[in-house]
């Protein structure tokens, strides 16, 4: 199970990632709405504005104050390190 940081010292499960988008169009906020409506919705924003949406497979949604784009790095750099630990253990 690889996590990764969202902000303020949360973590999300990386494999139960479907989509990290900005919250900006209305389609998406639509999508937080129907989330905190039927109880689906995990605020980690600790009240600071929300600049990305996650979606997971499981059909939770997660509001994170950071950048979409920073998630993303996150996610990118834990899989290098993965795919090093890899190849250290494979010698």
């Amino acid at each position: 199970m690889k996590l990764i940081n969202i902000g303020f010292g949360n973590m999300v499960n990386a494999n139960r990632l479907v989509a990290m988008v900005s919250p900006e169009s209305a389609p998406i906020k639509r999508i937080v709405q129907d989330a905190r409506d039927s109880g689906r919705l995990i605020d980690a924003t600790y009240g600071r504005r929300t600049r990305a949406v996650l979606i997971t497979d499981s059909d939770h949604v997660v509001l994170s104050a950071i950048q979409p784009e920073t998630v993303a790095n996150r996610l990118s750099d834990t899989a290098e390190e993965e795919l090093e630990e890899k190849e250290t253990e494979d010698e």
